[in-house]
């Protein structure tokens, strides 16, 4: 069958269904000049490789991309990250972005909440609502979603040790609503192993936390069939100093992981598979970073259909979120973030991003205001409306150097997975220090070519300039942390405590146990237990994780 050939068999088989469902944005694409742009550009008809390392659009391997008409349909969707100080604020926040044209939500919750720490325990001292909303029981769960529908909105929620019970209560809400749970849409991050190598936010050991996330792939499979129930996360692996290549090779061993242990536990692959995401950086390379999101793509799809025997081809697709590159942005100079985040951003829509978020330019400075937040998502719809870039499917396809690019990330990862296979699996490749210890020395290598001047920062280790910093400040009131005290203690006097006590007698039973847990977790925030209270049984029953030092 010769290229052209294939592309009718394409056409017929994989695209037509598609428009039949969901027409193109535009009966025609064409430049500011007039000239018609091809939906798919392809090679000469002579190519012997194409079909094996690029196929086409929603087809295996996925290099293309993962829908048949990708953009062409309809943009990505714009889900920029938010939330600050109480559930009231953060709720006005969502619903100012979503009347500025935002099509997605995707919630940051302080860190007592990543950790599972209610907002009046002493370790939460000083943290509550700091870097995004504090979250302690289903009545802040309810006021950050006051008036937006969840049947009819998307949510991703950064969200990892205690993210079970956050979806339990993102689920109690939905049903207060009066909504229908099969038809929720969104993400829990839910990546545990990224926390033990790149960020830190765990509470419980491995073996328990990985019995926390296949519950979520077995719950929601049967009852959220809508839900992605993990991003498996490369983000933080590269906000931590990882390398492109590395990003890739960890975040895909990490997935190999959570893939083999939903199997062992009974779950068959093709029922969960296609819930899966992934969480890409941006970074400011902008052809190694297109090329790094094909080559995880095509990998992937062989990864789930020639090691774990995948036969749905839902399975195959790697979907993912990027953000772009916090670790890049800088206090000097915050006015040029716009240009960083404009190219990364630009990255992820030609590297075929399914969901984006755009930093502010003040996020090396504070919390971003209104106003930064504002012209970071004017940055996505300018790439969408304006730039042109998503009118044909993958356009820098078949770039000799996009094109050695992506067959060289895609060996070079291959062959850390190889050596993290050597040692036992990404867990073990993590308890041997192996992983941190890559990452720590790409790190290092990459802090010593900014220091020596071979690598230049703009504003930072050249071109400098003497400035003030005029830019309008956000700042948290330190007397919510009073007032969610204030809410909590009222919680705790209304609700019954009789009933409360036997549920949280149920659930450390069901923890001990191997019951699914989050039917229990929802009723429990259905009574009004908090995040913290049921994180506390957890831990006396699990106990907590210690990271060993390698250093």
């Amino acid at each position: 069958m010769t290229l052209n050939d294939d592309k009718k068999r394409w056409e017929e088989d994989t695209l037509k269904p598609v428009l039949d469902r969901f027409p193109e944005r535009r009966e025609t694409f064409e430049t500011l000049s007039g000239i018609p742009l091809p939906r798919l550009a392809l090679p000469s008809d002579s190519d012997p490789d194409y079909d094996e390392k690029l196929g086409f659009p929603g087809e295996y391997p996925y290099t293309r991309g993962v829908q048949p008409t990708m953009y062409r349909g309809r943009f990505w969707t714009m889900r920029q990250y938010a939330g600050y100080a109480t559930a009231e604020e953060s709720n006005a926040r969502y619903r100012y972005l979503l009347e500025q044209g935002q099509t997605g939500l995707s919630v940051a919750f302080d860190l007592p909440t990543q950790i599972g720490y209610d907002a009046d325990d002493e370790m939460a001292l000083g943290e509550v609502g700091k870097v995004g909303v504090s979250i302690s029981s289903l009545e802040d769960m309810e006021t950050l979603f006051r008036k937006i529908p969840l049947e009819r909105v998307s949510t991703s929620m950064t969200i990892n040790a205690p993210a079970a019970v956050l979806l339990a209560m993102y689920i109690a809400v939905a049903k207060r609503q009066g909504a229908n749970i099969h038809k929720l849409r969104g993400t829990i991050q839910n990546d545990i192993l990224k926390e033990y190598v790149a960020r830190g936010t765990y509470i419980f050991p491995p073996k328990p936390s990985m019995r926390l996330i296949t519950d979520v792939f077995q719950y929601c499979q049967r009852e959220v069939p809508r839900w992605n129930t993990i991003s498996i996360s490369g983000y933080h692996i590269r906000e931590a100093g990882s390398t492109a290549v590395q990003e890739v090779a960890f975040t895909l061993a990490n997935g190999i992981a959570y893939v083999q242990a939903a199997m062992d536990a009974g779950l068959d692959v093709d029922s969960f598979a296609s819930q899966l995401s992934f969480f890409f950086n941006a970074h400011n390379n902008f052809l190694e970073e297109i090329a790094k999101y094909r080559a995880a793509r095509r990998m992937w799809s062989k990864i789930m259909r020639q090691r774990f025997g995948a036969k749905d081809p839902r399975s195959w697709m790697l979907r993912f979120h990027t953000q772009t590159a916090g670790s890049t942005l800088t206090a000097q100079q915050p006015e040029n973030n716009v240009v960083r985040v404009t190219l990364q951003a630009l990255a992820a829509v030609m590297g075929g991003t399914q969901s984006l978020h755009t930093n502010s330019m003040d996020e090396a400075l504070w919390l971003p205001t209104e106003k930064s937040v504002r012209v970071a998502l004017r940055t996505q719809q300018i790439i969408a409306n304006e730039s042109g870039a998503a009118d044909s499917i993958d356009p820098l396809a078949g770039s000799y150097l996009i094109e050695q690019l992506t067959d060289e990330i895609e060996s070079q990862a291959e062959a850390y997975i190889q050596k993290i296979d050597d040692l036992g699996g990404a867990l073990a490749a993590i308890e041997h220090g192996y992983t941190q210890g890559e990452i720590q020395e790409a790190a290092y290598q990459y802090q010593q070519a900014v220091e020596r001047r071979q690598q230049i920062v703009v504003g930072v280790n050249d071109f400098q300039v003497d400035e003030q910093i005029e830019l309008e400040q956000l700042k948290v009131d330190p007397a919510i942390e009073l007032a969610q005290h204030q809410r909590l203690a009222a919680i705790r006097q209304r609700r019954d405590a009789t009933h409360v006590s036997a549920l949280l007698t149920r659930l450390e039973q069901s923890a001990r146990g191997d019951d699914n847990l989050i039917p229990l977790l929802i009723e429990s925030v259905e009574n009004d237990i908090t995040l913290g209270e049921i994180c506390g049984v957890l831990r006396q029953v699990w106990g907590e994780y210690q990271a060993a030092n390698w250093i």
